[in-house]
């Protein structure tokens, strides 16, 4: 299969392209403000409770309310902090994740005024190496925002957040390697071109599983929130943040869970392809209806976000790391040599070991979930020592003064 060449992106009028560019910032906004909403009268159904229900029909305007709430708030910079570190974090934060959106193909070609195009803002040889990249620089954001803020809780959650990212990250790494040895390609339009017949949601199972688990990692989502952790850390990192700096930061959060959801789509489900059996009627990869399959999918990420929000408590600490090291990354590249094995054998004429890999990605993912069910229900947790029975049963208190002195 020929993968789009990425050299043809950049040749659109400055307009056009600045309309992508505009169309994105407001697609990644939009979503922003409907899943904080959303998330809210989800939860709201899963806890037996009513969500936002006041502001506007229905509570749709409480987003609008948030979001204007938030803006006209004394912004309070406390006493001790690094000034110029404390504003630039939420800046830094925020926009990486936006950038990320650039190389994340939407749809294929239309025609916009005359000029065909493709609803991508454009693409790179190494598109996905470059989505890992931009968004790890978000972490800075949080790292500096801990340290800036001049406070012990703010502090602890930076520090966990940078070690969360560096766990996460090589598992989330390693689950993309799996994709290029059978795509051949880092171009997120060559990604998604190769798989106009299989997805590789079905071929690479274990990288899909690994990357889900990953991406809520990395976007410090429950039940992987610990830099945020408010049973001990009162706030986390943004616990000395308050009006629009507060809300730079959430923005990020949201828009960085557009983002990999993005990038899940594109990696395993076919990108902005039709699923099966929409895919059946010849036009639905084409035009503006590939935007909408797009769309649809990122949302049904957004969703799982959001239910596992509702359902799962938070990990303990030692909990999340071991999950990355000793699970995630020692599968991963276990999974990478199956998959270049496979690879080889199918460029070699065995057709055969395409039924063979499915099948070893099902054997792999069962494992993956047997061991990772195992390791989080704690079996390993070391036993404290039994506390010391008191023959009277009572609870054990320091000895009174007026009783010493007087045995005395």
């Amino acid at each position: 299969m020929t993968h789009p060449d990425p050299t043809l992106f950049g040749h659109d009028p400055w307009w056009l392209m600045l309309a992508k560019a505009l169309g994105i910032f407001a697609f990644l906004v939009l979503t922003v403000l409907t899943a904080i909403l959303l998330e809210r009268k989800i939860l709201g159904r899963m806890q037996l409770r009513f969500g936002p229900n006041r502001v506007g029909p229905r509570g749709l305007l409480q987003s609008l309310a948030d979001g204007v709430k938030l803006a006209l708030k004394e912004g309070l910079i406390p006493a001790g902090v690094d000034k110029w570190i404390y504003l630039a974090a939420p800046v830094i934060s925020v926009i990486p994740a936006f950038m990320a959106f650039a190389v994340i193909p939407m749809g294929g070609q239309v025609s916009v005024f005359g000029h065909r195009t493709a609803l991508q803002l454009t693409d790179l040889p190494v598109a996905v190496l470059y989505i890992l990249a931009v968004t790890s620089i978000g972490v800075y954001g949080i790292v500096l925002a801990g340290w800036a803020s001049g406070s012990v809780y703010p502090l602890l959650g930076g520090l966990r957040s940078s070690a969360q990212v560096i766990s996460y990250e090589i598992a989330m790494a390693l689950s993309f390697a799996a994709v290029f040895v059978y795509a051949g390609t880092m171009s997120t339009s060559g990604i998604v071109a190769a798989q106009t017949d299989t997805w590789y949601v079905f071929l690479l199972l274990p990288s899909f599983l690994v990357y889900l688990t990953a991406m809520v990692g990395e976007t410090n989502r429950a039940p992987f929130d610990l830099p945020e952790a408010e049973g001990e850390l009162v706030g986390g990192f943004h616990t000395e943040y308050s009006s629009l700096k507060f809300a730079m930061f959430m923005l990020a959060e949201y828009v960085n869970m557009t983002t990999v959801s993005a990038l899940a789509t594109t990696l395993f489900l076919g990108g902005w392809h039709a699923p099966w059996p929409i895919s059946v009627w010849d036009g639905a990869n084409t035009g503006w209806w590939p935007l909408l399959w797009f769309t649809a999918k990122v949302w049904m990420f957004l969703f799982v976000f959001m239910w596992l929000r509702a359902t799962l408590p938070r990990l303990r600490y030692d909990q999340f790391m071991g999950l990355g090291w000793k699970i995630l990354i020692p599968v991963s590249l276990a999974w990478i040599v199956v998959v270049a094995v496979t690879r080889t054998m199918r460029n070699e004429g065995y057709q055969v070991w395409a039924t063979a890999l499915i099948g070893a990605a099902m054997v792999v993912a069962v494992l993956l979930a047997l061991i990772g069910g195992r390791a989080l229900r704690g079996r390993a947790i070391r036993r404290a020592p039994a506390p010391p029975v008191h023959p009277e049963g009572a609870f054990p208190v320091p000895p009174l003064p007026a009783k010493e002195r007087a045995d005395a």
